[in-house]
């Protein structure tokens, strides 16, 4: 067997309404179901997203407001998923201004030497990397750089 790519992604979510508007409307990801332009229902409280690679690589679906919280800290699953927003530094600072405008609090900014990374948090506590590759580094070539020093991001 042979992956070939990470496909999709699937979160629960306590509120699809409050997640949908943070993964459409803040991180720019379009919603493909429900339909937004006819709001076709689900069978059941989900929504689903797209960037255009694949059919769906985000899918959020509703546990409710009582659903149990994330433990801190060291705990088994999850700990965050990445999403490339661009090659350059530039850009990279552009998303920091969109998101800072849009009101999220930025978790932590890294030079992991292959990447420039900026964390921050969706509304029900999963943590994302929102990255650029890094120009000129040969991962490829040097596959121990993917596991460099992390730095402070200086952008």
């Amino acid at each position: 067997m042979e992956i070939k790519e990470l496909g999709h992604l699937v979160l629960y979510v306590r509120d699809i309404e409050r997640s949908a508007a943070f993964y459409r409307d803040v991180l720019g990801f379009r919603q493909i179901l429900p339909d937004p332009t006819d709001g076709s229902p689900l069978p059941f409280p989900a929504a689903a997203f797209s960037s255009g690679r694949t059919h769906h690589e985000l899918l959020l679906i509703e546990v409710g407001e009582d659903a149990a919280r994330l433990p801190r800290g060291r705990r088994l699953g999850l700990y965050h998923f990445g999403l490339k927003v661009g090659d350059t530094d530039d850009e990279l600072r552009a998303v920091l201004a969109h998101i800072v405008e849009a009101g999220v609090q930025i978790a932590g900014a890294s030079d992991h030497t292959v990447t420039h990374s900026l964390y921050i948090v969706d509304p029900d506590g999963n943590e994302i990397e929102l990255y650029i590759d890094v120009p000129g580094v040969d991962w490829h070539n040097d596959p121990a750089l993917i596991a460099a020093p992390t730095r402070p991001l200086r952008l």
